[in-house]
């Protein structure tokens, strides 16, 4: 929150939404019914500002608190599952996190097969707008793709390919010969559709060996080991909420 805006306290909506208890919009209906209170106080104003640490908020009788905001970034390997419990007993992203991390949520996933950037975070209202069609945030991704992509195959990724669920296109597409008959290729996508880029590539002729995400909007994979993990700085969750139209104090 900026300094000056400190004093002011963050909006009602907005902290509910940080605590991960409903969306803006949620918390918005919450005080129209009535279901808010504040100090004690029934809430009936939108835009109410409350001081986290100082202002007990509580939504049907039940006090919220804002915990400390939390990221961190993981190297998924091939073959650990997206989710918090695998009824076959598969390994999942959560095993390979700190105890401490079980209650963060994860930003978007990655199939089992696909290694590469997954992002943890307990605050809500940045994964909301992170995931949102309208932030458009960049997602590269390198694969090795069966066959020999020619130059005509990735102008149609560049202009894109109608998909059963729309149009998919990659932006930045490179490429470099693989190892026999395989081709290594770049892209970037602004959106995190299931299984996307494989679908994507398949609908070319090229279905996907390997695939692995190196970059989240502003954050890079870099030589983080496979099933390692780290904690994002300051710095790089205030770049990762501006690529997301976020702004503190809002």
């Amino acid at each position: 929150m900026r300094e000056e805006d400190a004093s002011r306290g963050m909006r009602l909506q907005k902290f509910l939404s940080r605590a991960g208890v409903a969306s803006r919009r949620e918390a918005e209906g919450w005080i129209d019914a009535g279901r808010i209170r504040v100090n004690g106080e029934v809430v009936t104003v939108q835009g109410t500002r409350v001081r986290p640490g100082r202002d007990r908020v509580e939504v049907d009788g039940e006090e919220v608190t804002l915990p400390p905001t939390r990221w961190l970034l993981l190297h998924k390997p091939r073959g650990a599952v997206t989710t918090r419990k695998d009824p076959r007993g598969r390994e999942t992203v959560y095993h390979l996190l700190p105890k401490d991390a079980e209650g963060l949520v994860y930003v978007g996933r990655l199939d089992r097969d696909t290694e590469g950037l997954l992002l943890f975070t307990n605050d809500g209202e940045a994964v909301h707008a992170l995931l949102h069609p309208s932030s458009e945030v960049p997602r590269e991704y390198r694969a090795v793709v069966e066959g020999v992509v020619e130059g005509d195959t990735v102008e149609r990724l560049r202009k894109g390919v109608e998909l059963e669920d729309g149009l998919a296109r990659g932006e930045a597409v490179r490429t470099d010969p693989g190892k026999g008959r395989t081709t290594r290729v770049s892209l970037i996508l602004r959106e995190g559709r299931k299984r996307e880029v494989r679908r994507l590539l398949e609908a070319v002729g090229h279905p996907v060996r390997r695939l692995k995400r190196v970059r989240f909007g502003s954050l890079r994979l870099g030589d983080l080991p496979p099933g390692r993990w780290r904690e994002l700085d300051g710095e790089e969750v205030a770049a990762l909420r501006r690529t997301a139209g976020l702004k503190e104090g809002e």
